[in-house]
């Protein structure tokens, strides 16, 4: 076989793997708007899609009202956090990278808080949307302090990771004070933030976070030649043609806003960043036309199936999503660490 049949058939196989991954998500998120305290079969709720006059009003209402916004919630969330995660690992050449790992999310949530709880706006001029825009703020400044500090000499992955869980404890410590400081109405609130929960969706919500989704994935697809040449080092990728500095910037920039909208609405949610980049790095390698659109779609089928889990492990109750992917991602995280220590001997 030759190298082009090679090639061809390489592609073949990734793109029918995105498919399936794309078919599987689909009936995933099916499932997640039949499931429920009033449980539908997976033709009731295609039936209240296609035909949503010709079908019982309860029905409807639930599918259309209640279920399908969480359900679409889950998958834009989660295609952003992994999206965001797959560009942090690329661009700082770090696995264990993503939103929540480097302190993003947290910032994100300690600018939530300032406006839930002191009514802090760090943009005056947009007051009505003051929640969204402190998250991203924050997040935005974190990224850049980390991007700068990452351009330091001497500057290793690991010292990355570590300044990362120093940003993480320390957003979380200055969210405690705030909390400490809260209200009884705004404690409640900044508690929502701290668990992460779908619970409460709404069209309008995700309209927006599907936005960011819309604005950032072409501005990382139009860089996909440029991002996977820095898999091969900075000095081959600038050799290449690619001006580092820039698209590092540029694309950190970018993961600020994919990670900040997320926590803007649904809270923090951590683990989903980190683990949809590596299964999509296990199916379809790192060449970014292909490990892009499958981190997003991995992340979405993540958390729309932790969506489903978070209905039906407790009957009755749906606990908070952030949970569930904590409890999830740990063993993963810790099994990263140990992998990339066994590589380091």
């Amino acid at each position: 076989m030759t190298a082009r049949a090679q090639y061809r058939a390489l592609t073949g196989r990734r793109i029918a793997l995105l498919g399936l991954l794309l078919l599987v998500l689909l009936l995933t998120v099916a499932t997640d708007m039949a499931t429920g305290p009033a449980a539908f079969t997976l033709g009731e709720v295609a039936r209240a899609i296609v035909d949503p006059d010709g079908v019982d009003e309860r029905l409807r209402v639930v599918i259309w009202e209640i279920r399908m916004p969480v359900a679409l919630m889950a998958v834009t969330v989660g295609a952003s956090l992994s999206a965001a995660g797959a560009q942090m690992q690329t661009i700082l050449a770090n696995p264990l990278a993503s939103p929540f790992t480097l302190g993003l999310s947290a910032a994100a949530g300690f600018g939530a808080a300032l406006a839930l709880i002191l009514g802090v706006a760090l943009m005056p001029t947009f007051v009505e949307f003051i929640v969204p825009i402190n998250a991203f703020i924050m997040a935005m400044l974190t990224a850049v302090f980390i991007h700068i500090f990452s351009r330091m000499r001497g500057v290793t992955t690991e010292t990355i990771v570590l300044l990362g869980i120093a940003l993480v404890f320390s957003f979380n410590a200055l969210l405690a004070l705030l909390q400490y400081l809260a209200t009884e109405q705004a404690l409640g609130a900044v508690v929502f933030w701290t668990m992460g929960s779908l619970v409460k969706a709404t069209w309008a919500k995700v309209g927006v976070t599907a936005l960011a989704l819309a604005i950032a994935l072409p501005l990382f697809a139009r860089q996909a030649w440029a991002l996977t040449a820095l898999r091969l080092g900075d000095d081959k990728a600038a050799s290449l043609g690619v001006k580092v500095g820039r698209v590092r910037l540029a694309t950190m920039l970018t993961v600020s806003l994919l990670a900040a909208i997320p926590v803007a609405f649904v809270g923090t949610i951590g683990f989903v960043g980190l683990v949809g980049p590596h299964i999509a790095r296990m199916l379809v390698g790192e060449d970014q036309r292909f490990f892009l659109p499958a981190s997003v779609i991995s992340g979405a089928l993540i958390l729309s199936a932790t969506s489903i889990l978070s209905k039906t492990l407790v009957p009755g109750a749906i606990l908070p999503i952030g949970v569930i992917t904590a409890l999830v991602g740990v063993p993963f995280f810790l099994s990263l660490i140990f992998t990339n220590r066994k590589r380091a001997w």
